[in-house]
Order: structure tokens, then C-alpha cells, then sequence
């Protein structure tokens, strides 16, 4: 089953299927050291992967695996970022979510504006019970933007990621379809 990457709106954000147009956008935020630092893989060196990358959004989207949405802002058309429901199983009814967004957007409520967009899409449009997510015990800011949707903690990943000889560990978020906020 194919899912149709939505277009959506919220307040401030854009959230769109990407185009050809945003691979230089999208090469400078994945090339960002900074913006990665707390990510599973070294930031990218090579321009062209903007194009594996493009190509894994129609592909994961075509196979009804995925979504993935570039993320600008209204006001001025700046691109932000990218949002992500990705591992759709059916079956069990989960799915992850994820989001990258640059240095200048941060601390902005974006990540949070732009992840409640794409849960209220997901929770919509599929018979969906479980959406987990993950992030570095390094970064409380993104476990907080987890929070803020209602995602739980729900344990430790210890040692669970190794990026350019860094160990790292993930924290571990659940959200149930009982506890969404749009569903009280």
C-alpha cells in the first residue's frame, strides 16, 4: 500500500513532500557537523547523497514503509528541516517517528509544531496504535520535544550507537493512540 506523502499546514510550517529543488538545502543540514552531532551517522561529505536521499523518500513512501516532509517556514519559505514516519508495520500498527532540523530553527518550537503535524496525519490516515522514537541521552532538548507530544521514556539503549569512534547511548520513546493529545 503506497502512502501518499502528505502536504500539511500548521501555524508557521510547511510540511511538503521534497523536490529535486531542495538537495543544496538539504546538503548544508546533513552536512552540519553540529546539527548531527547527536545523530547515527557522520555527517555527509558527498553532495550527491542529497539524491540517495531524495530517492529513499518516493521509494519508502512508494512501498508504504514511510513518509518523510521537508519542513520551511511560512513566513519566508526558509527550509528548516525534515519530519519522519517511517517503519509503518501494519500488522502491529507502528511505526517511528524522526526530524532533523537546522541550528537557526532550534529553540523556536519547530520541531514540536512540525512533529504534531505529521502524528495527526498518522493517526488519521492509519489504524495506528504505537509511534516510538529515539535520541542520544546527550540531547535532552530532542527528549524534550518528545515529551512535549506526549511520548513517554521508556528505558535506555545503552551503547546502541557508534558514530566516527564516539559510544553513545539512545533513549527510547513511546507513544500510544490511547495517550495522542488530538485524541482526549
Amino acid at each position: 500500500m503506497e502512502l501518499l506523502t502528505p502536504t500539511l499546514r500548521t501555524d508557521r510550517l510547511l510540511l511538503r513532500p521534497f523536490a529535486a529543488s531542495d538537495a543544496d538545502d538539504l546538503t548544508a543540514l546533513m552536512s552540519d557537523a553540529r546539527v548531527l552531532e547527536y545523530w547515527d551517522s557522520p555527517p555527509w561529505t558527498d553532495p550527491a547523497r542529497a539524491g540517495v536521499f531524495l530517492e529513499r523518500c518516493r521509494t519508502m513512501a512508494e512501498q508504504g514503509s514511510g513518509i518523510r516532509v521537508a519542513v520551511e517556514r511560512l513566513e519566508d519559505g526558509a527550509f528548516l528541516g525534515w519530519c519522519l514516519f517511517v517503519d509503518w508495520d501494519d500488522t502491529f500498527r507502528s511505526a517511528r517517528l524522526g526530524y532533523c532540523l537546522t541550528q537557526t530553527s532550534w529553540g523556536h518550537g519547530y520541531a514540536t509544531e512540525a512533529s504534531r503535524a505529521v502524528l495527526t496525519w498518522a493517526f488519521d490516515a492509519l489504524p495506528l496504535n504505537r509511534v516510538q522514537a529515539e535520541c542520544d541521552t546527550r540531547n535532552p532538548a530532542s527528549g524534550r520535544v518528545l515529551e512535549k507530544l506526549g511520548f513517554v521514556l521508556e528505558g535506555t539503549l545503552r551503547q546502541d550507537c557508534i558514530v566516527d569512534g564516539v559510544v553513545s547511548d539512545s533513549w527510547v520513546y513511546g507513544l500510544l493512540a490511547e495517550d495522542w493529545p488530538v485524541r482526549r
